[in-house]
């Protein structure tokens, strides 16, 4: 393996080689990888390239680098998962932990405006999850919720956790590693009012959320709405 000037810098390729080991299940969740010794010697590249490609996957959270015993593949746990993606927070920034109500399911042919989101061909059914999330035993949060069925067969028919991105991980394989969000304002409507136990017409925040696997390709196409009068959306810009 050679950086060719003009082409991508090795450490990339690199790169790119330990995400295609973690997309393909040969470097499973909470693996122990070999030594940065070992991957370089394998590779035929210098131990500070291999350190310089692991740095930039833990950087993006598909690994971590735990003092004194190695580098391990992440494990999306349900907390691990709520702290990533969940960004409903008490003004200063203060993080909080969900519960999930309980979840309607469904499954039915993609519409096109799905079709287009998730990268579906005609005729693909997904399922879709209504629910639920509160804090402090109060609801806040309506989620719908959609997913090719071909991609996750018979979820429709068990137990939806709180954190779906862990159990899309232990049982499917499927690793949520990046998300888009929109946010706009949108008010309550009879139906969505009634649910969160507000009055209609109170302003909610909307977030259009479609998450994606390792490879780019969307997983997931998510539409909360949010009772942000006593909560904010908290994000930390560096």
């Amino acid at each position: 393996m050679t950086d060719i000037p003009g082409f991508r810098p090795l450490y990339q390729q690199v790169r790119e080689m330990f995400l295609r080991r973690i997309s393909d299940g040969t470097w499973e969740p909470g693996r122990l990888l070999p030594s940065e010794q070992a991957l370089a010697v394998e590779l035929g590249v210098s131990q500070g390239t291999v350190r310089k490609a692991l740095d930039s996957l833990a950087a993006d959270n598909l690994l971590e680098r735990r003092q004194g015993k190695g580098t391990y593949v992440a494990a999306v746990t349900p907390e691990r998962s709520l702290f990533q993606f969940f960004r409903i927070a008490r003004p200063g920034g203060e993080r909080l932990t969900p519960s999930s109500g309980t979840a309607k399911t469904r499954v039915r042919a993609a519409t096109g405006e799905e079709r287009q989101r998730l990268g579906l061909s005609p005729g693909t059914e997904v399922i879709e999850i209504e629910r639920t999330r509160a804090v402090d035993d109060k609801p806040i949060i309506l989620e719908t919720i959609i997913v090719a069925r071909d991609r996750f067969p018979g979820l429709e028919g068990g137990d939806i956790p709180n954190a779906l991105y862990a159990l899309y991980q232990s049982e499917y394989g499927v690793n949520v590693t990046a998300a888009n969000e929109e946010l706009r304002a949108q008010a309550a409507s009879t139906d969505e009012a009634a649910q969160l136990g507000i009055a209609e017409g109170t302003p909610l925040l909307a977030i259009d959320r479609l998450a994606y696997d390792l490879d780019g390709k969307p997983v997931e196409w998510r539409r909360s709405l949010c009772d942000t009068r006593e909560l904010v959306y908290a994000v930390t810009l560096r």
